[in-house]
């Protein structure tokens, strides 16, 4: 039941309304409508003739005709981090790939070493404005990733900051361990010891701390083994704690079957993803994360299968990817276009992708589309219609964010 009119804290009137239900299709618009806020949710909602006469509010908006959508959630970053890796761009296009530039001591293990050398302070410092342009452009909930440190010590630093950064800002941060993301030098040619290690001991010892929401691993021909990353998917579900995989985005490892297995929340990338990882992964319910900057950063052809997936009726997410070596890049907005120009995915499929299959991906039943119940995380967007975020490029439109039924960015005139 909605509150009572006369209690409302917000009512925003004369909006556009793109709802993006769960199980609806399109944007689920809802034209000419208003919506009002109740103690951080969704209290109410439905066109301005359905709106009841006595309504009031705390605080009345005007849309102004704008198009109000779920705040956007990116589901995928590695934001937390330390130094750039612009050496390898450059290198990168005179011809290197990515498994040579790993085998130079580049890739994952040059941000391993800043990053360990690194205070938190410093982290915060490098990290903050990342988020804040994500926050610029709607974002009101955000994974961020450990996987930099690689010993216990760098990899809880990494996840305080990103506890640190959801408690300074108007953002919800999920936390994810990523111990398995390489293998680190103290432990060459040793990997199976690396995951006895994260196993016994850095995983229960992150995990009573509070850091951890989720646990990840890189299973790839360059990564962990489908073998390894298993034993790490049986020590998360030894402490209750959801999994989640990149998977398939260099080789096809069979890691996506292995997450939907384990009732995985996602398999992310899936450049090389088979016909057998996607019956596995919809039977599952596991959401398929794509992201697209990776893809164009690193020039891969090798599309995922998303006439595939979209035919399967796999939930489909978009992420950035924020990460200094193959997805550098801090626009949500910009990734929805990069996902219809690359992947020739839909505008609504692209903008279901960051909010309410991007709130599936995350485990987060009460946020991603505009319902009663839901949380007041909107933002409200000065456009002509909702295709318009996908198409434009460089330019952004958002007026306004309300996180938790609060403001907390208005650029109206």
């Amino acid at each position: 039941m909605s509150q009572p009119a006369s209690e409302w804290d917000v009512l925003i009137r004369n909006a556009n309304l793109a709802r993006l239900l769960p199980q609806g299709s399109g944007y689920d618009e809802l034209q000419q409508a208003a919506i009002a806020l109740q103690d951080g949710k969704i209290a109410w909602l439905g066109t301005e003739e359905e709106l009841p006469a006595q309504a009031r509010a705390h605080s009345e908006i005007d849309a102004q005709g704008g198009w109000l959508t779920p705040g956007l959630i990116d589901c995928h970053t590695h934001i937390v981090h330390a130094g750039r890796r612009s050496n390898e761009f450059e290198m990168r296009l005179h011809g290197a790939t990515y498994q040579e530039i790993a085998a130079a001591g580049g890739g994952i293990m040059s941000t391993v070493r800043a990053t360990r050398a690194a205070t938190e302070a410093d982290l915060l410092a490098q990290s903050l404005p990342r988020v804040q342009a994500l926050l610029a452009e709607g974002v009101t909930t955000l994974e961020i990733k450990s996987g930099y440190g690689l010993d216990l010590a760098s990899e809880a630093s990494m996840l305080r900051v990103a506890r640190r950064l959801g408690e300074m800002l108007p953002v919800a941060v999920c936390t994810t361990f990523l111990g398995a993301h390489a293998l680190p030098p103290e432990y060459a040619a040793r990997a199976d010891d690396y995951i006895d290690h994260l196993c016994r001991e850095m995983l229960p010892a992150l995990h009573a701390q509070g850091l951890v929401d989720a646990v990840d691993a890189f299973c790839e021909n360059i990564g962990f083994t489908r073998a390894q990353t298993e034993r790490l998917f049986q020590a998360a579900r030894a402490r209750g704690l959801p999994v989640k995989l990149h998977a398939e985005q260099l080789s096809d490892q069979d890691g996506s079957a292995l997450t939907a297995a384990y009732a995985g929340l996602s398999a992310d990338h899936l450049e090389w993803l088979s016909e057998s990882g996607i019956a596995a992964m919809r039977q599952a319910g596991t959401v398929a994360v794509l992201l697209p900057a990776a893809f164009y950063f690193l020039r891969e052809t090798k599309l995922p299968p998303i006439a595939e997936l979209r035919a399967a009726g796999v939930p489909i997410a978009l992420a950035s990817d924020c990460n200094p070596g193959t997805a550098p890049i801090t626009s949500l907005l910009l990734v929805l276009n990069m996902a219809c120009t690359l992947f020739r995915m839909t505008p609504q499929e692209a903008l279901r992708g960051v909010t309410c299959h991007g709130a599936r991906a995350l485990g987060l039943a009460d946020r991603g589309s505009l319902e009663v119940g839901k949380r007041a995380d909107l933002a409200l967007w000065r456009i002509e219609r909702p295709a318009d975020l996908a198409y434009m490029m460089g330019f952004n439109p958002l007026q306004q964010v309300w996180y938790g039924g609060k403001p907390c960015r208005n650029s109206m005139a």
